[in-house]
């Protein structure tokens, strides 16, 4: 019998990917406005930038064990604790500037001024643009209070609060948060699914994990020995990792649980 339910927060409750193309859009027009270049294009560039730089980075096989994408790179300010941290909090100043000053390069500009402007920008505009999926709330309502509910997500302590700060109805429906940059492991490491169970008293055979990302919210559910639910909101084929159930919105979780 479920009793607990585990919550990823990234693209399962929050939008994040909505958020970081609407900053990106916003950002990128901004640079139109000094140069006629194609902010479609723009964007593009700036993206392969900062996945190729950020994987240069002597923190890069933290941030993947923590759970810390190139995009959170070019916002999130990390003045967490720990040697990584700070290592990662020195660094991302010269990242974001070089990922804008590149991007704009292989199109033709140089200007390491604008560069450092659309740097800057770009922080302020994933701030001002918060979504949270339509059914999230609906599902948390129905939810809280039947089930003890955690948040398990990956990521920087400090950026994930501040996801959660400008969202912050989300916080309420919560009675654990756990987030791996203060854990010190991140999804798919078991370890970090044992640490939700211990915080919640409950067995394995009592909780579910819903999370939208194969390879670390349903892989590490298995390694843990939860059952899953996997929402596929945009009908990917399924990989080598098999979910226990998959939805294709969240509020398919009602009907799940009913059953």
């Amino acid at each position: 019998m479920t009793k607990a339910i585990l919550f990823d927060l990234d693209d399962t409750l929050l939008w994040d990917k909505k958020s970081v193309k609407e900053a990106f859009k916003a950002t990128c027009e901004l640079a139109k406005q000094t140069y006629d270049i194609d902010p479609v294009k723009l964007e593009a560039k700036v993206r392969e930038n900062a996945r190729e730089l950020y994987a240069s980075y002597d923190t890069y096989a933290f941030t993947q064990m923590i759970g810390i994408n190139p995009f959170e790179g070019l916002w999130g300010d990390f003045r967490d604790e720990g040697d990584s941290f700070h290592k990662l909090k020195e660094i991302v100043p010269e990242y974001r500037k070089k990922a804008w000053t590149r991007g704009l390069h292989d199109l033709g500009v140089d200007d390491s001024d604008l560069g450092y402007q659309l740097a800057e920008t770009f922080p302020v505009m994933r701030k001002e643009n918060a979504f949270v999926y339509e059914d999230s709330f609906a599902v948390l309502d129905q939810l809280k209070g039947e089930y003890q509910l955690l948040l398990l997500t990956n990521g920087s302590p400090e950026l994930q609060q501040t996801k959660l700060d400008i969202t912050p109805q989300l916080m309420t429906y919560f009675e654990h948060i756990v987030i791996s940059g203060a854990f010190g492991r991140g999804k798919p490491d078991p370890a970090i699914f044992g640490h939700a169970l211990e915080l919640l008293a409950v067995q394995k055979d009592e909780v579910l994990m819903v999370g939208d990302n194969l390879s670390t919210d349903i892989l590490g559910a298995e390694r843990a020995g939860i059952d899953s639910v996997w929402v596929n909101r945009h009908r990917k084929e399924p990989s080598d990792v098999i979910p226990t159930y998959e939805i294709g919105a969240l509020k398919e979780l009602l009907q799940l649980l009913k059953r």
